[in-house]
């Protein structure tokens, strides 16, 4: 069973029963009690489950993480990522931008820009850029996640798919070569799809952190986006494998 398997058999299991202990999840899940422990900590660092002395529980708000909090988790990196993913647009766009605090990073650059269009479920990037001269905002309408301070649901992405756009910049909460874009949503993820599949142009903005990680849930496969947007510290081996998928990295 690969870790991707076990992790979103975790996460079910602490769906049903709350919290468990190390030896109850072994059994259930027929595996070693130090492989268990293992993936407890990976899976605790992802912010998705809480630790506790001999085993795990699941948390109230388990894979969403608040955006005020995602917003100052490496700021420095994301406000760079930013700027180069900016500088990829030009007077007269139509663009896709998604919730994540890194494709928010964007705002403060795109504000020198005459004509634009944007369409976004970004609450945050509505107040940003709401009365900037020469754009215009196109708000997804849908359910209102107040945490996420975004819009999700089958009505969002109805409304996205009457939408085109020459270019779409999201985010994601783990990607690979092996496993493509993951989330730790579903409904994060069908935004995220819904974007890609109605763009001619994909951007990923992501810092290196994330790159080499599998979060819960996959979705798409590396090819679909053309340009990785991350910074400086991603590790050498790591951007080649990637561009030998056919993926620009830009830093």
């Amino acid at each position: 069973m690969s870790f991707l398997e076990r992790k979103k058999k975790i996460l079910m299991i602490l769906d049903e029963f709350d919290s468990l202990s190390v030896m109850e999840i072994s059994e259930k899940l027929s595996i070693s009690p130090a492989t268990v422990r293992r993936d407890l900590q990976d899976l605790s660092e992802e912010g998705v489950l809480q630790r506790t002395h001999g085993g795990a529980m699941k948390l109230d708000n388990l894979p969403l993480v608040a955006f005020n909090k995602k917003q100052t988790a490496n700021a420095g990196s994301k406000q760079e990522i930013g700027k180069v993913a900016a500088a990829n647009v030009v007077d007269g766009d139509t663009i896709f931008m998604d919730c994540g605090s890194t494709v928010f990073a964007m705002c403060a650059h795109l504000k020198k820009l005459s004509r634009l269009k944007i369409i976004t479920n970004s609450l945050p990037i509505v107040a940003e850029l709401v009365d900037v001269p020469g754009i215009s905002i196109n708000l997804i309408g849908g359910e209102l996640d107040k945490e996420r301070r975004a819009v999700h649901g089958d009505m969002a992405v109805q409304h996205i798919d009457n939408f085109h756009a020459v270019k779409a910049f999201v985010g994601v909460d783990g990607v690979s070569v092996k496993n493509g874009l993951t989330a730790h949503s579903e409904k994060e993820s069908q935004i995220t799809k819904a974007f890609l599949r109605n763009a001619e142009q994909v951007y990923l903005l992501t810092d290196s952190s994330k790159i080499g990680k599998d979060a819960y849930v996959k979705f798409e496969a590396l090819k679909t986006i053309d340009f990785l947007i991350t910074d400086t510290q991603l590790e050498p081996t790591l951007k080649m494998e990637i561009e030998e998928q056919g993926v620009k990295v830009l830093q």
